[in-house]
């Protein structure tokens, strides 16, 4: 990245995290809607756009994170925010057991394996599993967090808590997506035979990704849990997966900026038009379809590049 650009992009995050000054609450908890979406829709996107596999379940981690902190905080009074790495791996190791038999599949299959496992865990949820789920009603009475001793509680406050994880999401993602696993991974979606066939390891690069991303989506349940201070498993259902997909594919899969367009478009855009209820859902949906019809790449795809692919396979296994 260029100076120029380093130093357009830190000033308009400045003036980004200077917004809700200027904003009423409800504004402000629209942004913070916006915010946890595009963390999510970035951790599918690992999934997605760089293992290219289909993952309509991605809500089921989000909720595994959602109620681990949810558990443990009303339980055993443990601070929400100190469970955020707990919440990360048990989504992690969750999607590894869940995962590994599955990894295989291709296309179709896998993405209707992921919807049975998301209606698995809301219907277990449902249930009250273990009787500490709390069955339809969910678990009420998450203790707010708080940084240094300073109580979280209105949503400007949240503001600076979820957007500092975006920028924190943004900047490892794209670490990752010039690091050797990332060009792998591109190298995956793009050609999984060729890939093999150059000594990279699909199987393990695939099961990565999935974890990583399941786990990166647990943590951002973790924040939702302590932000709503109470959760129920119909936060976590069929639609929130394909909300999270929509966003993905409609900013461009693969694409970190338009992972960001995506979330602000279908999470923001129809705030701003609610005052058209009876109409807003349906004009959206149209343009949302004829995009896709003229423009099926998504609105921000990722700019082609050329790789070295001795980095993509070095220590690898040839055979």
């Amino acid at each position: 990245m260029s100076k120029e650009k380093i130093i357009l992009t830190l000033a308009l995050t400045s003036l980004f995290f200077f917004l809700p000054l200027f904003l009423n609450t409800y504004w402000v908890d629209v942004l913070n809607s916006i915010g946890i979406y595009a963390i999510l829709a970035l951790s599918l996107n690992l999934i997605v756009g760089h293992a290219g596999l289909f993952n309509l379940g991605h809500a089921a981690f989000y909720a595994m994170g959602a109620y681990t902190a949810a558990i443990l905080n009303t339980h055993f009074h443990i601070p929400v925010l100190w469970l955020i790495p707990l919440c990360g791996l048990t989504s992690g190791l969750f999607a590894l057991i869940i995962a590994r038999p599955i990894i295989h599949l291709r296309g179709d299959y896998l993405c209707i394996v992921t919807i049975g496992v998301g209606e698995i865990v809301r219907i277990a949820l449902i249930n009250n599993v273990f009787g500490i789920t709390g069955g339809a009603n969910g678990i009420f009475g998450i203790a707010r967090p708080s940084v240094f001793g300073f109580v979280l509680r209105t949503p400007h406050h949240f503001f600076y808590l979820i957007w500092i994880f975006v920028c924190v999401t943004i900047y490892l993602f794209h670490l990752l997506e010039y690091s050797r696993c990332g060009r792998a991974l591109n190298y995956l979606r793009e050609d999984e035979v060729a890939a093999e066939g150059n000594g990279i390891n699909t199987a393990h690069y695939k099961l990565a990704a999935f974890v990583v991303g399941a786990a990166w989506a647990g943590m951002v349940g973790n924040i939702y849990a302590a932000k709503m201070t109470i959760i129920s498993p119909e936060s976590f259902s069929f639609w929130e997966s394909v909300l999270m997909f929509a966003i993905v594919i409609l900013g461009g899969a693969g694409s970190i900026p338009g992972v960001l367009l995506g979330s602000f478009l279908i999470v923001g855009l129809p705030e701003a038009f609610r005052e058209f209820a009876n109409a807003r859902m349906l004009i959206f949906g149209a343009a949302m379809v004829v995009m896709m019809i003229f423009r099926t790449q998504g609105l921000l795809p990722p700019h082609p590049r050329m790789y070295d692919l001795s980095g993509a396979v070095e220590g690898e296994g040839r055979g």
